[in-house]
């Protein structure tokens, strides 16, 4: 299957939102002093700097799938979804001096009120799934994809 434009669309786009998570990732280093829990803000930091390469690779793999365009468009949106919303929990969690439910390790013995805790675990959860699912139909993609020529390999 040759890739569609739609396909290359997307690709492209989740490689600009990569470049973008990376970017953010980058300066939020500088300013990992400044949050409530600076060990929560080290881990988006990276959080940042390591989704925006995944998303950047999620896109340039795009283009390669072989999906039907509804699950093409969930993909895209599921992979734009679980990388920021980890990042933007994460965060929330560094500013609020919140999280050790979920992130026991990087929060110690931070906890916010429910509603906060709540908030971060529901992010999590939720962009863990996505990920999860995304990773799922990118594999799937992939494994449908026949070589042109045979020669080749």
């Amino acid at each position: 299957m040759r890739p569609t434009r739609s396909s290359w669309f997307e690709g492209h786009r989740l490689v600009q939102l990569g470049v973008l998570l990376f970017l953010l990732g980058l300066l939020g280093g500088f300013i990992v002093r400044v949050f409530a829990v600076p060990r929560l803000g080290v881990a988006a930091h990276l959080l940042g700097v390591f989704q925006g390469m995944l998303l950047m690779i999620f896109g340039l793999l795009w283009p390669r799938l072989n999906l039907k365009r509804t699950a093409s468009v969930v993909g895209f949106w599921m992979a734009a979804y679980s990388c920021f919303a980890s990042w933007a929990v994460t965060v929330l969690a560094a500013v609020w001096g919140a999280g050790g439910s979920m992130m026991p390790i990087a929060a110690g013995q931070n906890h916010g009120s429910a509603a906060q805790e709540g908030i971060i675990a529901a992010g999590l959860f939720t962009s863990a799934i996505a990920l999860i699912v995304v990773t799922v139909l990118i594999l799937k993609g992939l494994g449908g994809l026949i070589p042109e020529s045979s020669d080749k390999w």
